[in-house]
């Protein structure tokens, strides 16, 4: 197999290569990424193999129904347009300097280019074991391979398309990331299946609770490098219960639509001291 290859669109249609980068005229989401910065594109890493074969015939092992199944399932139940391509291959976004967001990795090359490339030095996996399953991702191969490299794995499961599963698994996640962050040996690949649900929403909480920002600041500077449509009361949720875990506590549900897109300093303090005592566990 050839070199590796990014690729700047994510799912438009693809222009014949020039100098080994396919490119799309038009800008993917509105995005500029005029001069290729890499803080304002899409990354999706292709081998030189892949990109001369066929679509017709690549990847025999790519079911288009399964596709298809999955971006109506992830409309349906996200209420929002954005789509996975798998056959496009991994993608990714940088969101800060140490804080990259993407889809699954794939094979193990995804592991090298991701460690060799990127310099990555830590894995946040939200993927439950059938997801990668599902798209015939040898998720146990992808992890040896890290360990191989000297990459930190790390999995905090949460249900795909699950508001709640995804709430609950949110301190956990977010533990993980801030103590990968902190550790500062290298940048933090955090990935779901496709990248737009579960992962940006583990990186917008963290950003959060642990940068200062409030949740619609987070929000946007993350959706507006990497297109995609996490769910807020997710977030929001995970908040109320990390700063008002008081058994007599109004129940979230009841609460005005917009509370908690902001904390207060002390109660952002306590969510990190909450949050950090979950390392490890």
């Amino acid at each position: 197999m050839g070199g590796s290859i990014e690729v700047s669109a994510l799912h438009l249609s693809l222009k014949p290569p020039q100098n080994g980068i396919f490119s799309n005229n038009r800008d993917l989401y509105g995005l500029n990424r005029i001069g290729f910065s890499v803080k304002k594109r899409i990354c999706c890493k292709m081998s030189q193999s892949e990109v001369k074969e066929n679509p017709k015939n690549s990847r025999s092992s790519y079911n288009r129904s399964k596709v298809e199944e999955y971006n109506v399932a992830m409309k349906r139940m996200m209420r929002n347009p954005y789509e996975y391509h798998h056959d496009l291959g991994m993608n990714y976004t940088h969101i800060t300097d140490s804080l990259i967001v993407g889809s699954q990795p794939q094979k193990d090359e995804d592991i090298d280019h991701l460690k060799h490339e990127v310099n990555v030095a830590y894995i946040l996996c939200l993927q439950q074991d059938k997801d990668a399953e599902f798209w015939g991702v040898d998720l146990q191969s992808i992890i040896k391979r890290c360990k191989k490299l000297g990459i930190r794995h790390m999995r905090a499961p949460a249900r795909d398309f699950d508001p709640d599963s995804l709430k609950n698994g949110l301190p956990k996640a977010v533990s993980s990331l801030e103590w990968a962050v902190s550790e500062g040996k290298g940048r933090v690949y955090v990935h779901c299946t496709a990248g737009l649900g579960r992962a940006p929403a583990v990186a917008i909480a963290y950003m959060f609770w642990f940068c200062n920002m409030n949740l619609n600041t987070a929000y946007e500077a993350l959706t507006s490098k990497r297109p995609c449509g996490p769910n807020k009361n997710a977030i929001r949720g995970a908040t109320y219960d990390l700063a008002k875990n008081d058994p007599w506590k109004e129940p979230f549900e009841n609460l005005p639509e917009h509370a908690f897109e902001d904390v207060a300093d002390w109660e952002r303090k306590l969510i990190q001291e909450r949050v950090r005592v979950l390392r490890g566990t």
